[in-house]
């Protein structure tokens, strides 16, 4: 019988874990994600089946300010991210080009989560941004960038991360006074990796750029851990009575 409940309860810890995970590998569709449309008609976004990192990719190539890949119809990806205490974003990326004026050059890739629903000063939604790095044609192959948010209740803003929802008088982003990171978390309608950072503007640049492996995974509450203990201790209490009988 406390083997049966152990099960159960290993079963539970297990369950509680695994909801609240989910990645996109693009061997099942798009699940959601849409990459940028070329503003001259040249070019666009689809899967390739060609590459990808362990499964075909997500591939964007167009010339275009800058280009995003994002979410807003995916639950697993636009919910409210306050309901664990930490969470963390990953995403496979490998950059075939950027090219500027013939130039091979570098752009930073953006993590932004969007809230539509409370978008305040003209703008069209107030979101949380953080910079996971540099996309590198030089550099080549499979990169894999993340940042993991360690509470998920901060009023303020982390270490490294943006607001946007207001403006200053020469156009620098900041997160209104009325709303704060968790806030934010709450209420997000869309994920977006996208080379577009608030406050900065490019030229029209050829992009090549492709994702695989778009990933967001909860840290387990201390209350999951402590199931999967009870139920490990279950186990091997019983496993030892057996073994002495």
């Amino acid at each position: 019988m406390k083997m049966k409940q152990a099960a159960i309860v290993m079963a539970m810890a297990l369950a509680a874990g695994s909801a609240a995970a989910a990645t996109t590998d693009f061997s099942s569709g798009t699940q959601g994600w849409e990459g940028s449309q070329p503003l001259n008609g040249i070019g666009g976004s689809g899967i390739d089946t060609s590459q990808g990192n362990g499964a075909p990719s997500y591939r964007t190539v167009m010339e275009n300010f800058g280009i995003s890949f994002t979410n807003s119809t995916n639950t697993d990806f636009v919910h409210d991210y306050t309901a664990t205490s930490a969470v963390t974003f990953g995403i496979d990326v490998q950059t075939q080009s950027i090219r500027f004026f013939g130039q091979e050059v570098q752009r930073d890739l953006i993590l932004e989560l969007r809230d539509y629903d409370n978008a305040t000063n003209g703008l069209p939604y107030t979101s949380v941004w953080y910079n996971l790095g540099t996309l590198d044609a030089a550099v080549g192959g499979w990169q894999h960038y993340s940042v993991t948010i360690d509470a998920t209740s901060s009023v303020g803003l982390p270490a490294g991360w943006g607001g946007y929802g207001a403006e200053d008088a020469v156009g620098n982003p900041f997160l209104p006074s009325d709303r704060t990171f968790a806030s934010v978390l709450a209420g997000v309608d869309e994920i977006a990796f996208t080379t577009f950072q608030p406050g900065y503007m490019y030229g029209f640049t050829d992009f090549d750029v492709s994702v695989d492996n778009i990933s967001v995974s909860a840290v387990p509450e201390p209350s999951t851990y402590a199931m999967l203990g009870a139920g490990l201790l279950f186990i091997g209490a019983a496993a030892r009575r057996r073994k002495q009988g």
